[in-house]
């Protein structure tokens, strides 16, 4: 039977389950036509990759993320170490940029590197995220969300997405990281380039709007580590501009790389895990009230969201050699994306997967990943994500979408809502 499933289309973004399920029943391990990549989709295969860092190297994330700056993910070239149109471009800005591009290139974040090079790196951001400072964080967690309720819930309508689910989890890595009040606003809009243009947007690579912002990032946490290094805080970026002179010794480009990362899933995870979250228990009006009525129900909702509807749907991989995944050789050199939210839907694991269910047993979901590379800030998307119900289902009786369609965040990576228009009943 042949597979027909292209994850870069806006059709396929809408819904991607039903083609998981093809993919899963006829082809668990399909190459994808033009690119190349292997798709891996059952639960059991998708577990074997991330258990073998060794096989499957996370080096790929750096090359997908260069490859959005030049010619595209589609086209990303694995016999290539990098994009070369990529290389022109960040030539083309390395002046403007204020470092050497090639250096960029050649510095993988924590997410694109393999041991030992990422077990340096994990530990030294491990320190922002000791489960002490993540409960720490609680009380100021439930200020921000309950004065974001307070403006939100004045309206007759409001966007779930822009006056809650995205000022929470921004407003709390920006206070993390130590960026200033004034400066969210950019903040955000630094997220939403590099999310678009980095991980296989629909429109088409945009590299100049990817740079550009890259740009006005890089010159603001470059001035704010300067800062930190002679004036040092209590917030990450000192931790990391601390960990420069250590035994791990980060280097001042590991730093910035830290600082992008952090800003992107630092909030991109938790705004994407609440609006895929509600707009399934709106589907289910006993479960929503349920849930409302029952603060004791949010968190096992909160993990059953993760498995039906994650907010990364797949991540990049590359084979060290040749490998073979349910029956299937996969040569030396080849990229293989382990699709999560596929695995988290297939009934080898969980009874009736596609029904959204908060009394399911969901231990062993993959919605954030398993392994060396377990989401770093899962303690914090998780404190995020409950905190935010809570003070939402205290306040509100009903709430109704407004609109008959969801248009979903440009990337085909990572899954939310880009808007949720609804109206509240209040308590």
């Amino acid at each position: 039977m042949t597979v027909s499933y292209d994850p870069f289309s806006t059709e396929t973004r809408a819904n991607p389950y039903p083609h998981y399920a093809e993919l899963r029943q006829s082809a668990p391990v399909h190459r994808l036509e033009g690119a190349g990549f292997h798709l891996v989709s059952r639960y059991e295969d998708v577990l074997f990759v991330l258990k073998h860092p060794e096989l499957f190297s996370s080096k790929a994330m750096q090359r997908m993320i260069m490859s959005g700056m030049g010619v595209g993910i589609q086209n990303m070239d694995p016999s290539q170490d990098f994009d070369p149109k990529a290389v022109q471009v960040l030539t083309e800005l390395s002046k403007s940029l204020g470092f050497n591009p090639v250096e960029l290139m050649m510095t993988p974040s924590v997410i694109a590197s393999d041991p030992p090079r990422h077990e340096r790196l994990r530990g030294i951001v491990n320190r922002g995220f000791t489960p002490r400072r993540i409960a720490a964080l609680e009380p100021r967690v439930r200020q921000i969300a309950r004065e974001a309720l307070d403006r939100m819930l004045q309206k007759d309508a409001f966007d779930l997405v822009s006056e809650f689910t995205i000022p929470l989890p921004v407003t709390v890595i920006a206070e993390v990281l130590g960026v200033e009040p004034d400066r969210y606003a950019d903040f955000k809009r630094w997220s939403d380039t590099l999310i678009s243009g980095a991980t296989g947007s629909a429109s088409g690579t945009q590299p100049a709007l990817l740079l550009a912002a890259f740009q006005e990032f890089n010159a603001y946490f470059m001035e704010q580590i300067e800062r930190r290094r002679r004036d040092p805080k209590d917030d990450l970026i000192s931790a990391l501009v601390a960990a420069e002179g250590g035994d791990a010794a980060l280097t001042p480009m590991e730093t910035l790389m830290f600082a992008v990362l952090l800003l992107v899933a630092g909030n991109e995870t938790t705004t994407n895990l609440m609006g895929n979250g509600l707009l399934a228990l709106l589907e289910e009006p006993e479960q929503f009230d349920r849930v409302r009525t029952d603060p004791a129900l949010v968190p096992p909702f909160v993990e059953e969201a993760l498995r039906y509807d994650g907010p990364v749907q797949m991540l990049f991989r590359e084979t060290t050699q040749d490998a073979e995944i349910a029956g299937t050789s996969i040569p030396k050199g080849s990229i293989v994306l382990p699709i999560f939210a596929s695995a988290n839907r297939d009934a080898a694991q969980f009874v009736e997967p596609d029904r959204f269910d908060v009394d399911r047993d969901t231990r062993g979901h993959l919605g954030f990943g398993f392994g060396i590379h377990f989401c770093l800030g899962a303690s914090l998307a998780r404190l995020e994500a409950r905190v935010g119900f809570e003070e939402l289902f205290k306040r509100v009786s009903k709430l109704q979408r407004l609109d008959p369609e969801v248009e979903y965040v440009d990337s085909f990576l990572l899954r939310g809502p880009r808007q949720l228009r609804l109206a509240a009943d209040r308590v």
